[in-house]
């Protein structure tokens, strides 16, 4: 009897264990046994990477995750338990897609239908949907073939460009003018030193230059004074008027009528002048000949 009790024991304590074993190794799957959850079934070709507790996202949130995966021998298929959340009610017309992940994992999305609430441990059709290795496949590998060999050219120009001697022959000719910009900055900066010395003197003749400008301001501030006590206004009204009498002179001259214009214009007159006053020196030649025809001189 206690030999019976010691094979109980030890039968318990092992199927505890075998009990506990497995419900650990399916809790580092992520698996828990004792989370209620309501069963559905779904049939797939390929899992491709599809794993026991893939999570399974509605809208991206998780509300179930796989429980099984088992091969059915008689329908060539795949069959997945999929365990969803108990408060998950999956209405008629939903169907699971398996999507690939970008690190090689796959995961089940779980698209809605409109219909009533299905049974437990219904079969949920799948349908296709592409993943984000799919679209990879068929958006972004074409455009990265069609792109390699332009890259491809690209590289070669650039191994043609940095392996051209005139490259060479280019980056020395730089070298000597970088040289040559650092001896113009130390030329430079010893004129800088030279300005620097100068500069007090400079500003000494500076200083000369503006007070022999301030003395120069200063007579012309006196000059403008003289200028401003000159009767100015006087002389300008006699200038005037001495304008106005030439201006009448001259008019007179052009006017043929008045005495004036009539001496210059008149030619008979002019003329009788001209003889006049060669007659007159016609005189006082003869006069100066023949004294004794005017003068008498009579003596007592």
């Amino acid at each position: 009897m206690k030999f019976l009790n010691k094979n109980v024991k030890i039968a318990l304590t092992v199927l505890v264990g075998l009990v506990l074993l497995y419900w650990g190794v399916n809790y580092l799957k992520g698996v828990n046994l004792f989370t209620p959850a309501n069963r559905y079934y779904t049939e797939v070709e390929s899992t491709e990477g599809l794993l026991v507790a893939a999570p399974i996202t509605v809208n991206g949130f998780q509300v179930g995750q796989v429980r099984e995966i088992n091969y059915d021998y008689k329908k060539n298929k795949i069959t997945v338990m999929l365990a969803m959340n108990k408060e998950m009610t999956v209405p008629e017309g939903s169907t699971i897609s398996m999507v690939s992940g970008l690190m090689g994992g796959a995961s089940l999305v779980l698209n809605l239908g409109d219909g009533p609430a299905m049974k437990t441990g219904s079969y949920i059709p799948t349908s296709d949907v592409p993943g984000i290795i799919d679209h990879v496949k068929d958006n972004v590998l074409p455009m990265v073939n069609d792109m390699l060999p332009k890259v491809d050219s690209i590289m070669g120009n650039v191994n043609g460009l940095t392996g051209n001697p005139a490259l060479a022959a280019a980056l020395g000719r730089l070298d000597g003018i970088t040289r040559q910009l650092q001896a113009s900055a130390q030329q430079l900066n010893v004129l800088m030193s030279g300005l620097n010395r100068s500069v007090p003197g400079v500003m000494n003749h500076v200083n000369g230059i503006t007070g022999n400008l301030t003395g120069a301001t200063s007579n012309l501030n006196d000059l403008s004074v003289s200028l401003k006590q000159m009767p100015l206004d006087s002389t300008i009204n006699t200038l005037n008027a001495t304008l106005a009498n030439l201006q009448a002179l001259s008019e007179q001259l052009n006017d043929k009528n008045s005495s004036l214009g009539k001496i210059i214009s008149d030619k008979e007159l002019y003329d009788n002048a001209n003889h006049a006053i060669a007659s007159l020196d016609s005189l006082l030649t003869d006069i100066k000949a023949h004294p004794k025809r005017y003068i008498n001189v009579k003596v007592f």
